[in-house]
Order: structure tokens, then sequence, then C-alpha cells
């Protein structure tokens, strides 16, 4: 049994399997949900777990080469903003739409129980050498 880092272990396995270039779409739960990428689903209540916990988590077991996130994240959730601007100097911005088209490209998508606009973010695994 594991004793830390991700417990989950649908969740645990799913990033076992990325490699270099693969998509992972973390999302709050108003995101829609593309047909095609593996999905785990944490949402619990609204809020829980929150977006900043799970990418916080995530982040500690990814190798991370990019970002992107919907412009719309500025005006709307400055929380967000913040942690995003933060957690990735060269976060990428694009429209909210553009970020759902470029969705079903992910190879994974870990739904939040984030109750806030625009707590999305689409990464980019990179390789730890």
């Amino acid at each position: 049994m594991k004793k830390a880092g991700i417990l989950n272990r649908h969740l645990s396995g799913a990033l076992a399997e990325l490699g270099h270039g693969d998509g992972v779409l973390v999302c709050d739960v108003g995101m829609p949900i593309p047909a095609g990428p593996r999905v785990v689903d944490l949402a619990f209540r609204a809020g829980i777990p929150s977006f900043a916990d799970v990418l916080d988590g995530l982040l500690a077991e990814l190798v991370v080469e990019g970002a992107v996130a919907a412009r719309e994240v500025r005006d709307a959730n400055p929380a967000a903003t913040r942690l995003l601007e933060t957690s990735f100097p060269g976060l990428e911005l694009v429209s909210h739409e553009e970020l759902k088209a470029m969705s079903p490209d992910a190879r994974l998508v870990v739904r939040t129980g984030e109750a806030r606009p625009y707590a999305n973010v689409l990464l980019r695994c990179g390789v730890f050498f």
C-alpha cells in the first residue's frame, strides 16, 4: 500500500501511463468532459477537492513542460489566476472556447470539485532527464 503521494489508485495508475508530450486536463466541475480521454473524476461535493489541492498533488508527481488556461480566468477567478501564474511562469492563455476545443487531445482528464469559474488548465508532460 502506498503511504505518500497520490493515493487514489485510478489517478496514480493513469499518471504512471503518461509520457512526454501527453496532455492532462485538470478541470472544474463545469468544464465539459470530452469523449476520448481517460477520466478520473475526483469531484465529491462543490469545492471538494479544490482545484488548488489537486493541482498541487499533480505537480508533486508530474514533470510539466507547458500549460494552457483560459484567459477569462483573469477577470473571473483571481485565486486561480494567482495559482496558475505562480505555478507556470510561461503560462499560455487562450479563449475558453479554444481550451475546450483542445481538451479532446488530452490523454487524461482529472475533474476536481472546484466550483469557481475557469479553474481549468491543460498540462503538457515533460521528461525528468
